[in-house]
């Protein structure tokens, strides 16, 4: 089958924001610019870039006005940043980026850990949130985040997501994200609560942002495409994890999902070893391995790698 005709996965590398969030040795603005263009150059069409919060919460934001002046420019590539509140929006705007995500947890306590708010507070924000950065002519990704449970609080009921995305959808964002921020979720998980969120989403896109704490990342995101998702979120090396969660780990790795999804016959646009390339980059820049796979195996001289 010609690269053409093979289905798609879409990925959005998350690695410069989720990623470097809970690091405590802050990224020079000049070493994330080379990260982010080492992502496009392997082929990279969506990048999670910044959050625009406070820097006494989240240092390693503080350069997000300096790192979005500096994005390289690139033909059909999204940059997207975080938002919580109506001063994110106005500062992603001054920035210059047109893409947003804006999502609120499912969980009360986890709420009030991540934004200072209660779950219905930040519902009510979200909501005044999405209308301001769509007023701005902003493209707006929606999305729960502990859709699949919360460390605080344990199991998050299906019907209390699904709840939550209907009434983001009737805002009309332009596509919705479910986060297993807590890496609590798990394939059967997945099996029941994914076919009604693409059914309430009516073609918009839906994407899946999964944490690999508990070893299960890959495993949900077989059953998800199985099901029939075509969008994730990554980060390069499986980086990542929410200062406020406790033992949250990384995202599932970006040349994981990359290599996986080219084996069973799937177009992606990246190139998994150019991905793989940066994953080394940062892991010498922290002295420690990343828990993704295979940046290792694709830097290993005689391995079998990729076709």
């Amino acid at each position: 089958m010609s690269p053409e005709l093979k289905p798609r996965i879409v990925i959005e590398d998350q690695g410069p924001r989720d990623g470097f969030q809970s690091e405590s040795v802050i990224v020079p603005t000049a070493r994330k610019v080379e990260v982010v263009a080492a992502l496009v150059e392997a082929g990279v069409k969506r990048i999670q870039v910044t959050s625009f919060v406070h820097p006494s919460y989240v240092p390693q934001m503080a350069d997000a006005e300096q790192l979005c002046a500096q994005l390289p420019r690139a033909d059909q590539v999204i940059y997207s940043g975080l938002v919580l509140n109506g001063r994110g929006i106005d500062r992603a705007i001054a920035a210059g980026l047109r893409h947003v995500a804006i999502s609120h947890s499912a969980s009360d306590t986890h709420s009030r850990k991540n934004t200072r708010r209660s779950l219905q507070e930040a519902r009510q924000g979200h909501a005044e949130n999405v209308m301001r950065a769509q007023q701005a002519g902003l493209t707006v990704r929606g999305g729960v985040q502990c859709a699949f449970g919360c460390r605080y609080e344990g199991p998050i009921t299906a019907a209390t997501v699904l709840e939550m995305v209907e009434a983001q959808l009737a805002l009309g964002v332009d596509e919705i994200a479910l986060a297993d921020s807590t890496g609590m979720g798990d394939p059967r998980a997945i099996r029941n609560l994914l076919p009604q969120v693409l059914k309430l989403a009516r073609g918009r896109p839906v994407f899946l942002h999964l944490h690999d704490t508990e070893g299960r990342g890959m495993a949900n995101a077989l059953a998800a495409i199985d099901l029939g998702v075509r969008h994730f979120d990554t980060a390069f090396g499986g980086m990542g994890g929410c200062p406020y969660i406790r033992g949250a780990s990384g995202n599932i790795a970006t040349e994981d999902l990359v290599a996986m999804a080219q084996q069973m016959g799937f177009e992606t646009g990246i190139d998994a070893r150019k991905v793989a390339e940066v994953s080394t980059l940062m892991e010498e820049f922290y002295d420690r391995p990343f828990p993704g796979k295979m940046h290792r195996v694709l830097s290993t001289p005689g391995l079998a790698t990729l076709a």
